[in-house]
């Protein structure tokens, strides 16, 4: 089975504006890390996957954390007191800043002005901002409007509640022959930015669907969750999924005309990271990869010490690093049809190493075994072998039964995908066999007793977490 050749068969230029037409979709929907944005986000992945969704209520202890109001907004606005709206939120959804609490009154400019965010240096795009953990309100605008805003008074109205209710993340679960499982990751609370994160969101809802119609030999878990407060909630609830996951990758960002960069797991040597890298180099465009570090995306919380979960993540432009990061410059534009697709394509890449990569042994290896005779060595003599013959050399030289495909590869410098190919005929012409029932896959540490928080969906009781055996923090 190789996936990247099959989807390869496929037009990249179609695929792309099919991902591009979902992230359309879903661009003008205000996103949180709780409420109804969510919520539909989720419905419209629905079309085209079968996602389960999950609510957590509010007050719910997720290990340090615990699960926030839940907050929704209907409107805001600033404007003239009986006049026009000088910023209005159902223009763009990014005016007000995220989680801002209800808001209705008049007051002067002076007094408005410590609530106003603006971009100085990109004075006709609108920063995000966001103040999920601390009660504050504020609305963002272009410096351009900013300036031009009278001193006098002004109408200030957010229509939204901050109440107790739920986080809502979605999941979807594709099985395998094996019950080992891949996490894919994308943060889903963002409201209109457009690579961050849409471009994710709609690559790994397209790599499900392709996965969902294949054989494979894992399992494969997509989770679709707020940002930071998601991925813990997931974890501190998921806690026996947790072990049975031997590689992940976060999505985000992917959608840009930057090139890849691949961010190695907090361990940094597992079979996520040596795939993704070897995709990196073979993918065709400018790629870089990336030593962990503890910020960033929900890589943090799946790598954080307790966990230690091989768990990468796939970018283009690294978060912060381009000007349109967190504003609106961010938008439909910013993310290319054509780089949607070549994203999904680095996904199946590092998908196809992870599902083909065995070791093998080579059934005849005192000297060369006789390739002609085979008809798997060219035919005439004194001509530079091709690299489909070099691929056969090199598979059986090192298949030993120590050496996996993908050592092979990099050993090579050949795309892994030449060594599989190679590795199948080998073994078709009787001169390679596999190595049965080989485990390739990383190991889930497990999370002790003395590390576990045992979590109630709705109220935290110690006295539970006392009869399961766990300390109550």
């Amino acid at each position: 089975m190789n996936l990247l050749k099959e989807f390869d068969e496929r037009d990249l230029a179609s695929i792309g504006r099919q991902l591009h037409a979902v992230a359309a979709k879903m661009f003008p929907i205000c996103r949180s890390i709780t409420g109804n944005g969510i919520r539909q986000t989720l419905d419209i992945i629905k079309q085209y996957i079968p996602i389960q969704t999950f609510e957590v209520p509010s007050g719910t202890p997720v290990f340090d954390w615990t699960v926030p109001k839940e907050w929704n907004i209907r409107d805001a606005y600033i404007k003239f007191p009986g006049g026009p709206r000088v910023v209005d939120f159902q223009n763009n959804n990014l005016h007000v800043m995220n989680y801002s609490m209800p808001v209705r009154g008049t007051m002067p400019l002076s007094e408005l002005k410590p609530h106003l965010f603006s971009l100085p240096d990109r004075p006709e795009w609108i920063p995000y901002r966001t103040s999920y953990y601390q009660p504050n309100w504020g609305f963002c605008l272009s410096h351009t409007q900013l300036l031009r805003l009278e001193d006098r008074d002004y109408e200030v109205f957010i229509d939204a509640t901050l109440e107790d209710g739920h986080l809502t993340y979605g999941e979807y679960y594709s099985p395998g022959s094996s019950s080992e499982e891949i996490l894919i990751s994308c943060h889903a609370c963002h409201p209109s930015l457009a690579n961050d994160n849409l471009s994710g969101l709609v690559v790994a809802t397209f790599l499900a669907d392709l996965l969902s119609k294949q054989d494979l030999r894992y399992s494969y878990r997509f989770v679709f969750i707020p940002g930071t407060i998601g991925a813990i909630t997931w974890l501190a609830l998921n806690q026996e999924k947790v072990k049975s996951i031997r590689h992940g990758l976060v999505l985000t960002g992917v959608g840009d005309k930057g090139g890849f960069h691949y961010k190695k797991s907090r361990r940094g040597d597992t079979g996520i990271d040596h795939a993704a890298a070897h995709v990196m180099k073979h993918c065709g465009e400018v790629a870089e990869v990336l030593n962990f570090s503890p910020y960033g995306y929900d890589e943090r919380q799946y790598c954080s010490p307790g966990f230690n979960l091989p768990v990468g993540c796939l970018m283009r432009s690294v978060w912060g690093t381009f000007p349109e990061y967190h504003s609106s410059a961010d938008n439909l534009d910013f993310i290319h049809p054509l780089q949607l697709a070549r994203s999904l394509r680095a996904c199946v890449g590092i998908v196809n190493v992870l599902e083909n990569n065995s070791r093998y042994r080579n059934l005849n290896p005192y000297c060369e075994p006789q390739l002609g005779k085979r008809n798997l060595y060219r035919s005439t003599g004194g001509e530079s072998i091709g690299t489909e013959v070099s691929a056969r050399l090199w598979v059986l030289n090192f298949s030993d039964g120590e050496n996996t495909l993908l050592d092979i590869a990099e050993r090579s410098d050949l795309p892994f995908t030449t060594i599989s190919d190679a590795a199948e005929l080998l073994c078709q012409g009787g001169l390679l066999s596999p190595i049965v029932d080989d485990d390739l896959s990383e190991t889930a540490p497990d999370v002790s007793c003395s590390q576990k928080i045992s979590i109630n969906r709705t109220v935290a009781d110690a006295t539970a977490a006392k009869r399961a055996g766990t300390k109550a923090q």
